[in-house]
Order: structure tokens, then C-alpha cells, then sequence
């Protein structure tokens, strides 16, 4: 029995032109080989699978054949080409970083480094996955790296270039390999299955390259486990089972129904691709990539852009001629979103479901219940009432209307806190009126009001107008009520209203209270709501001849800041249970 060889390494590359998807790259090597012009050092760079070790190894040959071709092949007859062939070359050494990453490891590399070859011109060592090697390693790499014998050339590979020292790239020529296309993939799996007497179709091959993500290396792996499992007979059924794989008509339904919004029929889908162990996470990752599809086949231009085959480039054309442009975008945006907040979601099915919901909900009419789209807000001006109170000629309080009332007390409270803006608002339209412009604070607003209280809106004129209610209070119920008053306050008056909770009003001349204010930025601040505080207090004590004075505190009633030594003296004169506590345990401020 003849010992089997993966795909992998039976159909590997042995010259340049055998190389798949790096044409560019290749003709450059090649160039290199036919001028003799060869760099000392060599980073190839890109993802997995795509022929960075295999160009290594096809280079280092081609550089220490005796006769190249005219093309800058290996000509794999002369003595080098055949030691290679038969892995037996001194020449050509291969270090892998991953597992040799130690600075003990790369000084015997060093080592090695020193000897000229025997036969042959240079001696190459191709170090793959370089980026495994530690910082000691890199440094001790790094001097032969910038001054290397005449006869030695590095060819380093790796995978993630980011993690590569500065210092090492910019002492190496850099090759990017680029992922490999899947039309380019399935080309290659066509040729592999007619060497190996598979038979296929196009689509189950199709789905290999798909799956292989760009590399070639894990498209032979699949095909290969594919094979065992069809038999030697690739269909697109049997592969997408192996491989567990939706398949694609779930998708292409799914937007056939959601254009016809038949919202039923997706949940059945949805029900079944679940039921057949497939994540709901993974049917809309798989949805967002076939959208992106059909978009990209809605323009001739982008067609090339479609990784699929040339079956299900036909489908993806025939769906984007029946969907809009706007619906691929909003479903786009949706399912974006949707695989943003799966992972945190507690109820990922439910999360899935009302997604695709939404989805079916796009091209519904606008039929006022929101169609998939949320509802237009509509919110009137806070201080409408202000405007209206404006025009008014008598003195009597007006009575707003129930409907406005209630409308007044739905209205957001963010807008509430803005007060100076809305003002500015307001102004302007109260001097087109034949009376003078009406102040905030003229107007009796309570700061009640203007936190959207449910209290009735007093239109009082401090000096015109007086509350006829003369209710008796007491201090107790100004202290309560200066408190509630400061909590009720605007946000944009939080600082302010903080320091006024330490103020405590007196009452000098019933009804009229004093108010004795010890910071001067303070004083400034209250005078200009001076008013809004008068009508407060009115409103809440319900007393209209309520007058409250401020005033500025002399230098003798602030008194002297005392310092942390000097407050717990005087407590341990006042408190003999502190001074017996510091006695007890010999208490000192430090």
C-alpha cells in the first residue's frame, strides 16, 4: 500500500510559477535571480497558508543553482538543485522561531554563520515565524543582521510583522503576500481533483475557497476532508454538511421574504437553521456577509468584488435587481448592530428575532405606527406660557386651558434645565407686544415652575400684584420650605443652589425674612434670582406679603477660619468625653 500524502504537501510549489495568487512577488524574486542583485536579508510577511516558507525555500534554491534559467528558475540538475531536491543541502538551513526562540538558540545560528559553504554561493537561513523569538533573541540577532559574512542571506517569514523589532525591519527587504482570491482557489482545487480523479461541482468547491479564508494551505486540508467524506464525489449538499456550512438559499430567502415583508415565513427559517444546530449569531454574520453581496452586485463596476462563484454571482445579481438600494443600507446598519450587542445580550434568540423582524419591516409604509422606524418627536416650547402672559391686559390670573396644562406637565425635563437659552427665546417676542418686556423674575416664576412642578403657574407681579392669601407660618416651615426650594432648583444652578442649603433665613419683621449671605460672588448670584426665591416662598408659605431681604455678612460676622489644631482645641474644651478620649489613647494632630 502506497503511503499517503496530504494535498498540502503532495501539490506544494516547486518553482515560482507553480506558486498561486503572488505573481507580482514572484517576478520579483525571479528578477532578483537573473541580475544576481540579492539583498543580504528578506522579511515575507502575510497570512497563513499563502506560500510565504514555500517562496523562502523556492528562492534559496533558485540563488545557489549552478546554471539558473533564463526565467530565474532552478534548473534541478546540478549538484546543489539535487541536494535540495533530496533535503540533504548544507547550504540551506531552517530555523523555527516558535520553537527555537532563545537567545542560546540564535547564537549557534550565529555560529553556523561564520563557515563559508562548501559548495555552492551563499548559505541561506530561512527563519520562519520570527516573531516568536524573544527580545534578548532579536538583539543578539540584530548585529549579523547588519553586517553579515559576504556569503550568508536571511530570509525571515512571519505572520504578524507588527511584532517585529523596527531596528530588524529596516535592515530587510519586506514582501507582503496578499490573501489568495477564491476564484483563484477553486482554479487550483480543479486542478488538484482532476490529478486525484475527484469528481466536483463548482459550487462545492465554492464553498472550500470561501471556507479556506485566503489560504491555500487550509483549502487542500478541507478539500481533502471533504473527499474522505463525499467519496471522491464533491457535491454542494454533502460538503456544506461536512463542513457545517448554512446554505446560502437560507439567506436569499431571507431577503426575499423580507422585501415581501412576510415576517412568518423568516421566523420559520430562522426555527429551522436552529434546529439544525446552526448559531444565531452565525445566521447573521452569514446574513450581513450576503447582503454585502448583493450590494456589491447592484453595480458592474463591484462585480469583481463578489468572492462566490459564477452560479451564485448569477443569484446575486438577479436579487439586486429586486432590492433597493436604501434596504440594503438600512439592513446593513441593522444587523451591524445586532452582532455589535450579541454577545452581551441575555436573550440572544429574541435578540436575532426582532432583528430580522426589523429587517422585514423596512420596506413597510409608514403607517403612523412606526413601520421599523422609531416615531418623530414633537415637543413644544417650556416657556409657551410666558409668551401667552405677555399679551395679557388685566391683571387676573389667567387660566390655562387642561389640554395645554397637561401637555406643559409631559414635557421632557432636560429641556426644563436649559432656562438662559429658552429665555433668550422668549424675549425677543415679548417686545413686539404694546406693554414692556416682561422679566423672568417680574413674573412671579417659581422654581417649581420651572422644574415642571404640578403646581399652577403664579402670574404675580411682585410689586403690582399681591397674593391675597395671608397665611401665618412659622420657622420651622421657612426652614422646610428654603430646603425643598433649593432641592427644586435647575441643574444648571446646582453649585448655587448647594451653598444656599447652608443659608439659614431669619425671620426679622413678620412676614418679611432676612437673609445674610457671607460670600460676595454668592450675594451677586442671588440678587439676580432674587425674585424667582420671593415667589417661591409666597407660593409654598402662602403668604403674599412675604418680602425677603438680602445682605452682604460684615468681616466680624464671617468670623476667623480656624485650623484643624485650633477646632480640636476648642472641641476639647466644649466635649469632656473628647478630652477623656484624647487623654486615653494620648491623641496629637500631626
Amino acid at each position: 500500500m502506497n503511503e499517503y500524502i496530504v494535498s498540502a504537501r503532495k501539490y506544494r510549489p516547486m518553482t515560482f510559477d507553480d506558486v498561486v495568487g503572488q505573481k507580482a512577488l514572484t517576478a520579483t524574486l525571479k528578477n532578483s535571480v537573473i541580475s544576481g542583485k540579492l539583498a543580504h536579508a528578506y522579511l515575507f510577511c502575510g497570512p497563513r497558508g499563502v506560500g510565504k516558507t514555500t517562496c523562502a525555500r523556492i528562492f534559496a534554491k533558485a540563488i545557489n543553482c549552478d546554471s539558473p534559467t533564463s526565467e530565474g528558475e532552478a534548473c534541478n540538475h546540478c549538484e546543489s538543485c539535487e541536494a535540495f531536491n533530496e533535503q540533504r543541502s548544507f547550504n540551506i538551513f531552517e530555523l523555527d522561531a516558535a520553537s527555537n526562540n532563545k537567545v542560546e538558540d540564535i547564537k549557534q545560528l550565529m555560529q553556523q554563520t561564520q563557515i563559508p559553504p562548501q559548495f555552492g554561493k551563499y548559505k541561506v537561513f530561512i527563519i520562519d515565524e520570527v516573531h516568536m523569538l524573544s527580545p534578548a533573541a532579536f538583539n543578539a540577532f540584530l548585529k549579523t543582521l547588519e553586517e553579515p559574512p559576504s556569503h550568508v542571506i536571511f530570509i525571515l517569514a512571519t505572520t504578524e510583522k507588527h511584532k517585529i523589532l523596527p531596528t530588524i525591519l529596516s535592515r530587510c527587504q519586506i514582501y507582503d503576500f496578499e490573501r489568495i482570491t477564491v476564484s483563484q482557489i477553486i482554479d487550483h482545487l480543479k486542478m488538484v481533483a482532476s490529478k486525484e480523479n475527484v469528481t466536483y461541482d463548482e459550487e462545492s468547491l465554492a464553498v472550500i475557497a470561501e471556507k479556506a479564508d485566503g489560504g491555500m494551505r487550509d483549502a487542500l486540508s478541507i478539500f481533502d476532508q471533504a473527499v474522505s467524506f463525499c467519496r471522491g464525489n464533491l457535491t454542494y449538499k454533502k460538503v456544506i454538511e461536512d463542513l457545517n456550512v448554512l446554505d446560502s438559499e437560507y439567506y436569499f430567502k431571507i431577503i426575499d421574504y423580507s422585501l415581501e415583508n412576510k415576517v412568518s415565513e423568516i421566523m420559520l427559517l430562522l426555527n429551522d437553521a436552529i434546529r439544525k444546530g446552526f448559531d444565531g449569531g452565525l445566521l447573521i454574520n452569514g446574513l450581513a456577509a450576503h447582503v454585502r453581496n448583493v450590494l456589491m452586485a447592484k453595480d458592474v463596476s463591484t462585480l469583481p468584488l463578489l468572492e462566490t462563484g459564477e452560479r451564485q454571482t448569477v443569484q446575486f445579481k438577479e436579487q439586486a435587481a429586486k432590492c433597493p438600494v436604501k434596504f440594503l443600507y438600512r439592513a446593513l446598519k441593522i444587523l451591524n448592530q445586532c452582532d455589535v450587542n450579541y454577545r452581551q445580550s441575555g436573550n440572544k434568540r429574541l435578540l436575532v428575532e426582532l432583528t430580522l423582524i426589523e429587517v422585514a419591516q423596512i420596506t413597510m409604509p409608514d403607517d403612523g405606527d412606526g413601520g421599523g422606524r422609531k416615531p418623530i418627536k414633537r415637543l413644544k416650547k417650556i416657556f409657551k406660557f410666558l409668551m401667552n402672559a405677555a399679551a395679557v391686559e388685566t391683571t387676573e390670573v389667567p387660566v390655562a386651558k387642561k389640554e395645554e396644562k397637561e401637555e406643559n406637565e409631559k414635557i421632557d425635563e432636560t429641556l426644563h434645565n436649559d432656562v438662559v437659552s429658552e429665555v433668550a427665546e422668549i424675549q425677543p417676542v415679548a417686545e413686539t407686544v404694546s406693554k414692556p418686556s416682561i422679566k423672568l423674575d417680574s413674573l412671579g416664576v417659581t422654581f417649581g415652575n420651572l422644574r415642571g412642578g404640578k403646581g399652577k403657574v403664579v402670574h404675580d407681579t411682585v410689586k403690582e400684584e399681591k397674593n391675597s392669601e395671608d397665611t401665618k407660618f412659622t420657622d420651622e416651615e421657612l426652614q422646610r420650605e428654603w430646603q425643598m426650594m433649593c432641592n427644586r432648583m435647575p441643574r444648571t444652578m446646582v453649585g448655587t443652589a448647594r451653598r444656599m442649603k447652608n443659608m439659614r433665613p431669619v425671620i426679622t419683621d413678620y412676614p418679611n425674612i432676612e437673609l445674610v449671605v457671607d460670600n460676595k460672588l454668592l450675594f451677586e448670584e442671588m440678587i439676580k434670582i432674587k425674585g424667582r426665591i420671593n415667589a417661591t416662598l409666597v407660593k409654598a408659605l402662602h403668604n403674599g406679603n412675604l418680602m425677603i431681604d438680602l445682605r452682604l455678612a460684615s468681616e466680624e460676622e464671617v468670623g476667623r477660619v480656624l485650623t484643624d489644631r485650633e477646632m480640636y482645641e476648642e472641641m476639647l474644651e466644649e466635649n469632656s468625653a473628647v478630652k477623656k478620649l484624647n487623654e486615653l489613647f494620648n491623641l496629637v494632630i500631626g
